[in-house]
């Protein structure tokens, strides 16, 4: 099915009121996009913060008329509207170019990260999570093409000492595509929890604790102040087929009543001015001569971020990609 997209460029200021108007006057979906290659850094707790020019995108149906639209959209407000610019969107397989542009990501040498629907075209695995109806899959020719653009790397993900991560692209809250997480993964693939308790805190969608569970750590829990996270990371714990019992996932105010044993390490991919104000909290949490890993941390403030956690642990290290780093450090 064609569509028909609508782009209004908008103060930001501005930018919510009109995303509110094309889906009164029937948008199907509104995206907010940035119109200046204006990054967002370190937005303040509960923020959800919007560039300077926005450039605010309706999606239509084909069949849509864009005159009565137009006067539709007009007549919803008295204040003038940005230009109005159209564009047909042609017809294509929506799912088989999604599919395209995903591929099995390797982190160091042993861990990977898979779509949760592959098993190399064997049924899914007994026990443990199986995918619900309201799961989407896609269909078996377009999981066969997937496969055979990816030959190559799915053979290597079959070594025997791989460890594959099951997590499907697109979540709202991490799939290894970022730099932050990559930082961690490959971190944890170089330093293998094996028989460690971890605390993935800032949990988003359980791919650090999930990682640390496989690469062998007995237990972990994870921790986040967004409910949908913490549901998040069940799905994809049971997507990996591990018991909920060894990664049971909290509220902070409900970790906090609960938990008693002291961590091995922590994981924590948070940002940079949240980890400042953690910091003696986060520590608390690790015993002596344990570990943390940080990240989320722009490269301009490592130095701010150690300076919080000095007086709590030693050995501090950096490690770097694109604009970001992450600091593993040794609790004193």
């Amino acid at each position: 099915m064609a569509y028909w997209q609508l782009q209004l460029r908008s103060a930001r200021a501005q930018a919510e009121a009109l995303e509110e108007l094309l889906l009164a006057a029937g948008a199907l979906s509104v995206t907010l996009r940035d119109a200046e290659d204006e990054p967002l850094f370190e937005p303040g707790v509960g923020e959800t913060p919007l560039w300077s020019e926005v450039l605010v995108i309706g999606l239509f149906a084909d069949d849509a008329d864009r005159q009565a639209l137009e006067l539709h959209l007009h007549a919803l407000t008295p204040a003038p509207l940005p230009p109005l610019q159209w564009e047909l969107l042609p017809d294509q397989d929506w799912v088989r170019a999604w599919l395209d542009d995903f591929k099995p990501m390797r982190f160091g040498t042993h861990l990977w990260v898979c779509p949760s629907w592959w098993h190399g075209g064997a049924p899914p695995p007994k026990g443990g999570h199986e995918v619900g109806q309201e799961e989407w899959q896609p269909s078996s020719e377009a999981a066969a093409e997937w496969a055979a653009r990816n030959h190559d790397l799915l053979s290597a993900m079959s070594a025997p000492d791989a460890v594959v991560l099951k997590l499907d692209p697109g979540l709202a809250f991490g799939t290894g595509t970022h730099p932050t997480t990559a930082l961690c993964l490959r971190w944890l693939d170089a330093h293998p929890p094996r028989g460690q308790y971890v605390v993935d805190y800032g949990c988003g969608s359980g791919i650090l604790g999930i990682a640390a569970l496989l690469l062998g750590a007995r237990q972990a829990a994870g921790v986040d102040t967004d409910p949908q996270a913490l549901y998040a990371s069940a799905e994809n714990c049971a997507k990996n087929a591990l018991a909920p019992a060894r990664f049971p996932v909290y509220l902070p105010q409900t970790f906090k009543a609960r938990h008693a044993e002291p961590a091995d390490g922590v994981l924590a991919n948070i940002l940079a001015g949240t980890l400042i104000e953690l910091a003696p909290d986060l520590c608390s949490l690790v015993k002596k001569d344990g570990w943390l890993l940080l990240s989320g941390i722009l490269r301009e403030q490592p130095d701010a971020v150690i300076a919080a956690f000095q007086p709590f642990c030693r050995d501090f290290a950096i490690a770097e990609e694109g604009d970001w780093v992450s600091i593993s450090a040794v609790r004193v």
